[in-house]
């Protein structure tokens, strides 16, 4: 048996578990993308100063390595680019439908298969469904009052209007996090105001970019040890953050010590803005952010941060509790995704018709974040709790592209349709929610938590324990359907 297999989504996740398929020799494979091109995240947004805060000789693929990047921390262009080249070096541009978006899929336990609903109308069937629509697919916005009432240009960061020129004009930006520390610094200087809208202050490091000269990248090119050893140096730091927060705290400390210095020396040309731009949560709690110019932004004449909870948007601007309206022309949201939702909009049933929003009623839930009991061959790129506090969700999607590997190959021996046992399920999720309740990501609100606290989001350990953990056993299945 040569299971056929339908991926969603073109991004990292979509492409790492196309390329392993094909190398475990498996090539009925469909890809539906719902735009018409690749790259995921890295084609939707390209907000100005759009960029990755991973530095890109470890936030890209092992056995992909670019000796050609042009900066340590590459831009969006570059990275869509390097997106654009896998495809096209790796063959997995034929396996993809453009243009088509996934509505729903059901599984039918008489065949043991998935059928797939199309926005293009025609049902597809196939053995397994591989879901690689990621964590930061779904622009969020606030249920801010009169939200819809603006009379002025309004658009999401991850929706960026270029056609709006902004250069003289009162622009509010709402949120401040890894997006909006990127693109205030570049629309500040032509804007005649920007007044920035912050509920909760991130924590800044320095930024250690570097352009990589010709130099470099021969260097790389003649001794790719050179540039295995840049990817090596940065594997290190970044599972040194996710150290820092987990095991760690003296770590934890020194680097709050940094962040204190590198955002008190950044403000003090503005009395009083380093008093509303420092945190009041433990180091960890949201992601760090690497910037060396967002502060400065915020310290010219020109801008503003606002403190004061926003209580509603009127068709002038935005009025805050004090009862204060500060009138703009343009509001930029910087708020983020629905990170919580995983797979949604999608309506996807499995086992009886089981939907598996109400499987995920009480927060979403998976076997190291891929597959859901009662959901046979179902298996997920980037799910619940496979974020990284730290590091570079590469790094994951890579092991998770493995473990998918091992499990198409199983089936391909067995076949049939498998679903994890509820038991192994529950006690995996049980010891990972133990985890993180005591971890530094539940001390806070961030994008990492639901409402009622539960955190669906993050991986609570090291990238390393991860990749040790996740490993394909056909004895974490029950044969469903065959």
């Amino acid at each position: 048996m040569k299971p056929s297999v339908a991926v969603i989504g073109s991004g990292f996740g979509g492409l790492a578990a196309v390329i392993e398929l094909k190398k475990q020799g498996f090539d009925d494979i469909v890809v539906f993308e719902k735009a018409d091109e690749v790259g995921g995240v890295w084609r939707e947004n390209t907000y100005p100063g759009a960029a990755c805060d991973v530095p890109s000789p470890f936030y890209s693929y092992s056995f992909e390595p670019n000796p050609r990047w042009p900066h340590r921390f590459s831009r969006q262009p570059v990275i869509l680019d390097y997106i654009r080249h896998v495809a096209d070096k790796y063959d997995v541009r034929r396996h993809i439908r453009f243009g088509t978006e996934v509505l729903g899929a059901a599984f039918d336990e008489a065949t043991g298969k998935w059928t797939v609903e199309l926005s293009t109308g025609e049902p597809v069937v196939v053995d397994v469904l591989v879901s690689a629509v990621g964590q930061l697919s779904r622009p969020a916005l606030p249920a801010i009052e009169g939200r819809d009432t603006f009379g002025g240009t309004s658009f999401h960061s991850a929706q960026w209007n270029h056609d709006v020129d902004l250069t003289g004009k009162r622009v509010a930006v709402i949120g401040t996090g890894a997006s909006a520390i990127q693109f205030v610094p570049e629309i500040q200087p032509r804007v005649h105001a920007l007044t920035l809208f912050q509920r909760t202050a991130p924590y800044i490091i320095p930024r250690p970019d570097r352009e990589f000269s010709a130099r470099h990248h021969r260097v790389f090119e003649k001794l790719p040890v050179t540039e295995l050893a840049e990817r090596g140096t940065w594997y290190g730091v970044v599972e040194g953050l996710s150290l820092a927060w987990v095991y760690a705290k003296p770590l934890a400390a020194a680097i709050r010590a940094v962040s204190k210095w590198h955002m008190r020396r950044q403000t003090a040309a503005k009395p009083g803005l380093f008093e509303k731009v420092w945190p009041d949560y433990a180091i960890g709690c949201k992601r760090i952010l690497f910037s060396d110019n967002y502060l400065p932004a915020l310290a010219e004449p020109n801008a503003e941060v606002v403190t004061e909870r926003i209580a509603e948007i009127t068709p002038t601007g935005v009025r805050t509790a004090d009862g204060r309206e500060h009138e703009v022309d343009v509001i930029i949201w910087g708020t983020g995704f629905k990170t919580t939702e995983f797979l949604a909009p999608m309506a996807v049933t499995g086992i009886g018709g089981h939907p598996l929003t109400e499987e995920w009623r009480e927060g979403a839930h998976a076997y190291f974040g891929m597959t859901v009991p009662q959901f046979p061959n179902l298996f997920l790129m980037y799910g619940p709790n496979t974020n990284t506090g730290g590091g570079s969700i590469i790094y994951f999607l890579e092991a998770q592209a493995k473990y998918l590997g091992r499990y198409v190959a199983h089936l391909a021996a067995t076949g049939g349709a498998l679903a994890v046992r509820r038991e192994v399920e529950k006690a995996y999720d049980a010891r990972i929610q133990t985890e993180l309740t005591s971890s530094v990501w539940s001390q806070c609100s961030s994008w990492y938590r639901q409402a009622d606290g539960r955190i669906t989001t993050n991986w609570p350990l090291l990238g390393i324990q991860y990749k040790k953990q996740a490993r394909f056993d056909p004895a974490d299945y029950e044969v469903m359907a065959r």
